[in-house]
């Protein structure tokens, strides 16, 4: 059974950072093809903040691209979301959601990427307060 367990979520003020990290249990990053950070805020809708595609590149929300960054510490099996110059508007839950499949574009520029139905393991999320 596959589990996605998330840790880091805290409050802090606006212009904080906070480091989330996510373990898999049951099976390792490598075995995954798309590896994410989705978030919701209440009263609002999910949206994708970053995440990562096997032999494609990480992908950021416009709102967090220049603040935000994911990575992979193999080291100590878990995905990580550095996220730096918090803004209130940041507060939501944060997922950790992983899945074996991938997209493919083809074309002229063909790529790797990840829609929202590739994400089929799911954690129990962790709560980012920030406060203005």
């Amino acid at each position: 059974q596959v589990r996605l367990v998330e840790s880091g979520g805290a409050t802090v003020q606006s212009g904080g950072s906070l480091r989330l990290s996510c373990t898999t249990f049951g099976r390792t990053w490598g075995d995954f093809a798309c590896m994410g950070w989705p978030r919701q805020a209440p009263g609002k809708q999910r949206e994708e903040v970053a995440h990562i595609v096997r032999d494609g590149s990480n992908t950021y929300a416009r709102s967090t691209e220049d603040r935000f960054t994911i990575s992979l510490d193999n080291a100590n099996n878990a995905l990580i979301l550095q996220l730096t110059s918090l803004k209130p508007e940041d507060t939501a839950n944060y997922y950790c959601a992983a899945g074996t499949h991938r997209t493919y574009h083809s074309g002229r520029s063909a790529y790797y990427f990840c829609r929202s139905e590739d994400f089929t393991y799911w954690g129990q999320g962790a709560q980012v307060t920030v406060s203005s």
